[in-house]
């Protein structure tokens, strides 16, 4: 089950998809908001969503698994 991970550190700006969503390559999960910037963290596979394990206004540090894809 492929893992995706925080890039930076940061606070979940917004959660875009749901556990059971299905998702392409590419497409955005969650947007870390990072030094006043949005980073969009992306689907690396194409699947569905398994796992969603961050929330809305909390804080991930980079390389904090934040969903799982399978």
């Amino acid at each position: 089950m492929p893992k995706v991970y925080a890039e930076v550190s940061g606070s979940v700006w917004k959660v875009e998809v749901a556990v059971g969503q299905t998702v392409s390559e590419g497409d955005t999960l969650v947007i870390v908001e990072s030094m006043k910037m949005e980073i969009p963290v992306c689907a690396p596979a194409a699947g569905r969503v398994n796992a969603v394990l961050v929330a809305e206004g909390e804080a991930v540090t980079d390389d904090q698994v934040i969903a799982e894809i399978g």
